[in-house]
C-alpha cells in the first residue's frame, strides 16, 4: 500500500517508477496564494549563500531562509535555524493535513525572476533519512520543476503553479534528481517552501 493511500482524496498520484510523486493543484489556506507571497517576501530573512560544487564555491541564483526546529547540511553550508514564522506554521499544518506525514523543518527558496534556479540534486542527506518525505509549495509564478532518472533516460516535467503541492516519497531520492531551470522568456517572483522532517 502506498504511503499516501489514504489520502487519495486530496493528493493524486503521478505514475512514475522508482519512488513516489503525489500532487494538489492548490492548497487550502485562508488567505489567498498572491496575499500569501506578499507575505512570505516582507516577512522572511532571505539569504544569499554560496555552497561547494565541485570543489568550488560559488553563490546560489536564488535566495534562501531555513527555519524550524533542527539544523541543516547540504553542498558544504550548514543551515541554523530560525524559529517558524506563525504564517509558516500555518502553511505547515496545510501540508501536514493534506500529507498526513509530519515536519519539522522548511527550506525556503526566493526566485526573483526566471534567471534564479535550482541545480539538479536529489535530498538525500543522511538527517533526512533513508527514504525521506518531501512536501514542496510554491506560490508566485509558475515554473517548471524537472526530474531526471540517475540510471535510465528518463525526464518527467511538472508545471508548478501559484499555491500547489507537491510531494515527494518513497525511494525517489534514491533514483532521481530534481532541479528548476532559468527561464528565457520574464517571469515573475516565486516563493517555494519544501518542508521536510529533520531526523535526531
Amino acid at each position: 500500500m502506498d504511503l499516501f493511500s489514504e489520502h487519495s482524496s486530496v493528493l493524486d498520484a503521478i505514475p512514475i517508477e522508482d519512488g513516489e510523486l503525489y500532487f494538489m493543484p492548490c492548497l487550502p489556506l485562508a488567505q489567498d496564494s498572491a496575499a500569501v507571497l506578499a507575505r512570505l517576501v516582507a516577512e522572511t530573512g532571505w539569504r544569499a549563500e554560496s555552497i561547494t560544487l565541485w570543489g568550488k564555491q560559488m553563490l546560489q541564483p536564488r535566495l534562501t531562509a531555513w527555519h524550524g526546529e533542527a539544523r541543516y547540511t547540504y553542498s558544504g553550508m550548514t543551515l541554523e535555524p530560525q524559529p517558524f514564522t506563525p504564517l509558516q506554521l500555518e502553511i505547515k499544518r496545510a501540508v501536514e493535513q493534506a500529507s498526513g506525514q509530519r515536519f519539522n523543518s522548511v527550506l525556503l527558496n526566493y526566485y526573483r525572476d526566471g534567471q534564479d534556479s535550482m541545480g539538479f540534486h536529489s535530498d538525500d542527506e543522511k538527517e533526512l533519512g533513508r527514504n525521506p518525505v518531501i512536501a514542496s509549495v510554491s506560490f508566485g509564478a509558475p515554473r517548471t520543476f524537472i526530474l531526471k532518472h540517475k540510471r535510465l533516460p528518463k525526464t518527467v516535467k511538472l508545471a508548478l503553479g501559484n499555491g500547489s503541492l507537491l510531494v515527494m516519497a518513497g525511494a525517489l531520492q534514491h533514483h532521481w534528481r530534481h532541479g528548476i531551470n532559468k527561464e528565457k522568456a520574464a517571469a515573475g517572483p516565486r516563493v517555494n517552501l519544501t518542508f521536510r522532517n529533520i531526523l535526531a
